[in-house]
């Protein structure tokens, strides 16, 4: 039986009950509603990118998600009356490698996803989390996501304004076990990127935010500066063994962010809240990079290279990389009253 620590970036969690490999959706719908009809628990795999799977592995189903298939259609905008006219619209397998097809987009000139490369994992999972980083996010380029629906047990499509989409968020998280992405539908423009939105990012092509840069440029920036952060996977490099960003950036209350020191990162949002970073709490509360402690010991500690990537050494447990969680989590609550949440989806554990 296949062990879960082979199957997910962290490195970490043990065997299932079952394991089935899906490879065309059919598989992939009757693997999921047979184990829901026998009370049977299901866990779906596809990249790993973001589960914290416990040591004791998943007494259930898992199901591995391996279909395949990108469908190109470049009439498709006027037909569905899309925005995107002068575009191409792209419908995806949930299995596909989330990288390889941005990097397929890079090299065939359509732009809207280009600033997210780098990220593992596979395209079903990006509506979940609404993944996103250096200025984008999947679902300003998201036309539809196509699911299974577990509770009625039926085909479900949601158009990207039924997706309630939000910062790492969406119906689908929030309502979570309940859909099966089958496949995503993405709208995208064709030339060069996407305005820069991102001061980082823009400093590294020499252009100003907001204006827009060639996509592969864009493309190689990306995975440079991920590449230093340790976000990009290499099995040589431990710090890439990893769930990537461990804790979401908070949103806080006006209240809530006037208490934080007045260098703490704050960014003002339209409804009123305010944001600020994640990795800025968790070094100014005193953990450094590399950073571990006795309780959690040494086979774990944040990556040298990035405070918000908790990373296995080598041989590390998921007991051992959930105390090293805990410790950061609230050790920035009792410098900065603020409880920093986690991002990736715990499985048989919990913070």
């Amino acid at each position: 039986m296949p062990e879960l620590k082979d199957h997910t970036t962290l490195r970490l969690g043990g065997s299932a009950r079952e394991w089935v490999v899906a490879s065309t959706e059919r598989e992939l719908v009757d693997a999921v509603a047979e184990a829901d009809a026998a009370g049977t628990p299901v866990l779906l795999v596809a990249g790993g990118s973001n589960l914290v799977v416990a040591d004791e592995g998943f007494d259930g189903r898992v199901v591995q998600v391996a279909t395949r298939g990108v469908e190109v259609d470049t009439d498709a905008c006027e037909a569905e009356t899309l925005s995107a006219c002068g575009g191409v619209v792209l419908t995806v397998a949930a299995g596909e490698d989330w990288d390889a097809l941005v990097e397929r987009c890079v090299a065939s000139g359509w732009a809207g996803i280009e600033a997210l490369s780098g990220i593992p994992g596979a395209v079903g999972s990006t509506p979940i989390q609404n993944v996103g980083a250096y200025g984008q996010e999947v679902a300003q380029t998201i036309a539809r996501v196509r699911t299974w629906d577990r509770v009625d047990r039926t085909q479900r499509t949601f158009a990207v304004a039924d997706c309630g989409f939000g910062y790492r968020h969406s119906r689908f998280k929030a309502d979570p076990g309940r859909y099966v992405v089958l496949d995503v539908m993405f709208q995208l423009r064709m030339g060069d990127s996407e305005p820069v939105a991102y001061a980082e990012l823009a400093r590294t092509l020499g252009v100003e935010v907001g204006q827009r840069a060639p996509l592969r440029a864009v493309r190689e920036a990306v995975l440079g500066l991920r590449r230093r952060k340790g976000m990009v996977l290499d099995e040589a490099d431990h710090d890439t063994w990893s769930a990537g960003s461990f804790f979401t950036n908070p949103f806080l209350t006006p209240t809530q962010a006037a208490a934080l020191p007045p260098e703490a990162p704050r960014w003002e949002q339209p409804d009123g809240s305010v944001k600020t970073s994640a990795a800025w709490l968790i070094e100014h509360a005193g953990f450094s990079r590399g950073w571990t402690s006795d309780a959690a010991g040494p086979r774990v500690s944040l990556s040298t290279k990035h405070t918000l990537a908790l990373t296995n050494r080598g041989g590390a447990s998921t007991a051992e990389l959930l105390t090293l969680a805990r410790e950061v989590r609230d050790g920035v609550e009792a410098a900065y009253g603020v409880r920093l949440v986690n991002e990736p989806v715990t499985v048989g554990c919990a913070l």
